[in-house]
């Protein structure tokens, strides 16, 4: 029996479309579930090898119902992403006109990229959120509401046509998915990744996330992705996912992480792994004195000191 893929569903999703971009899944089961949640609980059951999810858009940032997933419970690890083009279609069962719509339907993330299409066209139409864009169309087939969002590949799926297509608010709008694993040894650096990290604050004080952005910014490294989540412990407690430039292994960003693990309350590692942009990233090399071999020697030049012989 193939090893499966688990990943947001049902069959239809943008999700699904990002997840058959991977060569690995020719050998995989690919298998839908429900929402995100039950799909990185059957990684951490070990009923699939990996989950395929979506984490960020680039209209609305990360998505929150990722990210306080991988925040809380038991470890997981990225170990890829895949960046995807998206525009939406209005499906509708045939005979629909434009007119008839009065609900439309779709996963929460693909309002705002069309909520200006949605107030200029059916103003008046009334917003229900789906588990999943695909999840939308199928309420649609059965009757539940009256169009939804997705991709016009989910049509022919459950038996509706496109009644509007490109539709984005946002031009370029893309999403990017992650898959996430157990945790492992990381994959040996590809010259351009990107490194998640989860990180607590030990206590509520004035600089407090500027002394933790240093530990990057003195190291020269970027970052691509800050967000705040609660922590749920009240109000004003809040953890912060990251996504910085390098790779684990390089000296300044395992630096930057010893760093940040002296000073915070909870360092939760979620990965390096190639970065899908890395075709087009506008790739720059580390600032003076923040290379690997510039640390080597730095630290090379403290034990001949302590030896005596500088």
């Amino acid at each position: 029996m193939p090893a499966s893929y688990a990943y947001l569903g049902p069959e239809g999703t943008f999700t699904e479309v990002a997840l058959r971009t991977l060569p690995e899944t020719a050998t995989r089961e690919l298998v839908p579930y429900v929402s995100v949640q039950s799909a990185l609980d059957a990684v951490r059951a070990g009923e699939a090898e990996a989950a395929f999810v979506p984490i960020e858009n680039s209209v609305e940032g990360g998505i929150t119902t990722t990210l306080d997933e991988l925040v809380a419970g038991q470890p997981l690890m990225i170990y890829r992403e895949v960046l995807l083009s998206i525009t939406f279609a209005l499906l509708v069962r045939p005979g629909t006109t434009l007119s008839d719509i009065k609900t439309v339907t779709a996963h929460p993330a693909a309002q705002p990229q069309v909520r200006n299409w949605l107030s200029a066209n059916l103003p008046d139409a009334v917003w229900e959120s789906a588990a999943s864009n695909a999840d939308g169309a199928r309420l649609v087939q059965e009757g539940r509401y009256d169009a939804a969002f997705a991709g016009e590949f989910a049509a022919a799926r459950y038996g509706l046509v496109p009644l509007e297509t490109n539709i984005h608010d946002a031009e370029n709008a893309q999403t990017r998915f992650v898959l996430v694993g157990r945790p492992a040894r990381p994959a040996a650096p590809s010259g351009t990744d990107k490194t998640s990290v989860v990180l607590w604050q030990r206590d509520d004080h004035p600089g407090g996330l500027r002394d933790l952005l240093g530990e990057f910014s003195t190291r020269g490294i970027n970052l691509m992705l800050l967000q705040s989540r609660p922590t749920g412990a009240g109000i004003g407690n809040y953890c912060f996912c990251v996504d910085a430039e390098g790779h684990i292994t390089d000296r300044r960003m395992a630096e930057a992480l010893m760093g940040l693990k002296r000073i915070c309350l909870q360092v939760r590692f979620l990965g390096s792994y190639p970065r899908a942009d890395a075709d087009t990233a506008d790739l720059r090399p580390p600032p003076a004195g923040t290379s690997d071999e510039e640390f080597v020697a730095a630290a090379d030049w403290v034990a001949r000191c302590q030896d005596g012989r500088f």
